[in-house]
């Protein structure tokens, strides 16, 4: 089965076409991070209007490199959790699509894509696993107990890990999207004079909290002005060590409670060479392993819409004549999908 996929629930459009026989993957993004970064953050309006213009002639190139709409078999787009706008840009124009080439749709779950993502590469996590999804918008850790089956343990009750990030880069001076420069200029160096607090590790449970790390970065940086380049280092290091120490007590604890051996972490931040390392050597010690998605998956993408699609259709599932989008759309509604 050949399926195109579309994202479009932020700032990235994402067109890829992934082919369930042989594993090819024919792919386009597109980053809306140049028209944001003045703002300091995503614009809805912007967005949208964005995704607009940039999604059909990126569907039009890729399908000229794959061959043509009658060589799809069937077409996937995001329909949600993300902003209501930007999803019903990609929305239209799958439904279109669909409708126009009398071709199978279905909406995929934009979280479900990022779970699955790691499945794209040759070393594939097996079910049950634990997901740690983190990203700009969502923190959560997930009982994956098979495609479609899933529980949520704990998430964020506030703002997202990669959310975080973002701010405290903002409070540093640091361009848009501060999250990697921030994880940059902490990887620089191997301690600081600073420590921050592990939200939420010394009570039960595995929610999170990270608003309270911002406001210990805001403090030390009125305390400490004017800041030069080691000292803003040193709050990079020591905000970014109590991020990702955190998420390994809780993770460890998620481990601990499923009685899994398998973590998956996937998601923007999923790409923090330090989490990646952390978290590696977690599972490692506890006789398991961890999964990450390659690199350029680990963003949003059209290839793990594609992909989650696939998944689906090939079960048989496809979009009733219903159309909506959904911005708040919980992991746990989804169907599980038939073995």
């Amino acid at each position: 089965m050949k399926v195109l996929g579309l994202e479009s629930s932020c700032d990235e459009t994402g067109i890829a076409i992934y082919d369930t026989e042989t594993g090819e993957i024919w792919q386009r993004l597109y980053s809306q991070i140049e028209k944001h970064r003045e703002y300091g953050g995503v614009v809805p309006e912007l967005a949208s209007r964005d995704h607009v213009v940039k999604a059909a002639p990126m569907i039009k190139d890729i399908l000229f490199e794959f061959g043509s709409l009658d060589d799809i078999d069937a077409i996937a787009y995001t329909r949600g959790p993300g902003l209501t706008g930007a999803l019903m840009v990609g929305a239209s124009i799958a439904r279109g699509l669909a409708w126009g080439a009398d071709k199978p749709l279905l909406g995929v779950h934009h979280m479900e894509g990022h779970l699955l993502a790691p499945m794209l590469s040759e070393d594939k996590p097996e079910f049950p696993f634990v997901g740690l999804l983190v990203s700009g918008g969502h923190t959560m850790l997930v009982d994956v107990r098979a495609l479609g089956d899933y529980r949520i343990l704990g998430e964020s009750l506030d703002d997202a890990v990669g959310e975080a990030f973002d701010k405290t880069a903002k409070l540093l001076g640091l361009p848009y999207p501060g999250g990697p420069e921030l994880a940059a200029l902490a990887d620089q160096l191997n301690e600081s004079r600073f420590v921050f607090p592990r939200p939420m590790v010394n009570r039960p449970g595995l929610e999170f909290s990270f608003s309270g790390l911002k406001t210990a970065a805001l403090n030390i940086i009125h305390k400490h002005q004017p800041l030069d380049d080691i000292l803003r280092a040193e709050i990079c290091f020591a905000f970014q060590h109590a991020v990702v120490d955190t998420l390994r007590i809780k993770c460890d604890r998620a481990l601990t409670e499923t009685g899994y051996s398998r973590l998956v972490v996937a998601g923007g931040v999923g790409a923090n060479s330090r989490l990646r390392e952390v978290l590696a050597k977690l599972t490692k010690d506890r006789s398991g392993k961890t999964y990450f998605p390659a690199h350029e998956y680990c963003t949003d993408n059209g290839v793990m819409i594609a992909y989650a699609g696939a998944l689906r259709l090939d079960a048989g599932l496809e979009d009733d004549n219903v159309f909506d989008v959904l911005a708040r759309w919980s992991l746990e509604d989804l169907d599980e999908i038939p073995a």
